[in-house]
């Protein structure tokens, strides 16, 4: 955390099943005035790094590759990662993101949240995996935000938000349905964060977390509704950030 007094996460990821809510979440934030969004939600001046766009580059490189006549670099011709360890390497990539943010700016907590954002099923590893993938200085510094949603419902979001016009967009891409179940199916959050009621462990280091529940789809269609349920979540998770890093 930053010398200043500051009233603003330095770090939060934003966890949940693909069409939970995620981007969503981040798009109210955006319409949202700095002032309120620092009295309301601890969240000031922000930055996404979202592992979905580095993802996606891999599928259109190798695209790419594949009309070149070439051998495809990091997926198979039916849309699946060649190798498990490339959910790892997009975590560390993050990590690298993050790093270079730092690096262009020692102050940059001064000025900005750092929003990190992705979706991990059990089938390649799941969040615990994940966690330790994630540098010490994230993990460090970050709080969790979890966004509950059942994979049924996972489902019927990410078919309603199915555009094919824009398959790279962070708020309208999807996936079949195939991949949806064989992904996200089954997921680890629950044993993951069983262990404890506000923090999660990776690396030997506690992590403030809260689940903002979202089965009945408050995000959507953003509301009053969207902005309480947040405002709630979030001061929950500003109270276990501050005891943590204080």
């Amino acid at each position: 955390m930053s010398d200043t007094a500051q009233e603003w996460f330095d770090i939060l990821i934003l966890l949940g099943r693909p069409a939970s809510g995620k981007s969503e979440i981040i798009h109210y934030l955006k319409s949202t005035d700095k002032t309120n969004r620092i009295r309301r939600f601890h969240i000031g001046e922000f930055e996404e790094i979202d592992d979905f766009p580095m993802l996606w580059s891999w599928f259109e490189e190798d695209m790419i590759l594949s009309e070149m006549g070439k051998q495809r670099l990091h997926t198979t011709a039916n849309g699946y990662f060649s190798e498990t360890f490339f959910w790892d390497l997009l975590i560390q990539r993050i990590s690298l993101e993050y790093k270079k943010r730092l690096k262009r700016d020692p102050l940059y907590h001064n000025h900005y949240t750092a929003i990190i954002e992705f979706s991990r099923g059990s089938e390649h590893g799941g969040y615990r995996r994940a966690f330790e993938q994630l540098s010490d200085e994230i993990l460090s510094s970050s709080a969790v935000l979890y966004i509950n949603v059942s994979f049924k419902e996972s489902v019927r979001k990410n078919r309603l938000r199915y555009n094919p016009n824009e398959p790279d967009s962070i708020l309208q891409h999807s996936l079949p349905d195939d991949k949806m179940k064989k992904l996200y199916k089954e997921c680890d959050w629950s044993d993951f964060s069983s262990a404890h009621p506000n923090y999660l462990e990776a690396k030997g280091i506690h992590t403030p977390y809260t689940v903002f529940d979202n089965e009945d789809d408050v995000t959507t269609k953003p509301s009053d509704a969207l902005g309480r349920r947040l405002e709630k979540t979030l001061t929950r998770l500003w109270e276990l950030y501050i005891k943590k890093t204080s």
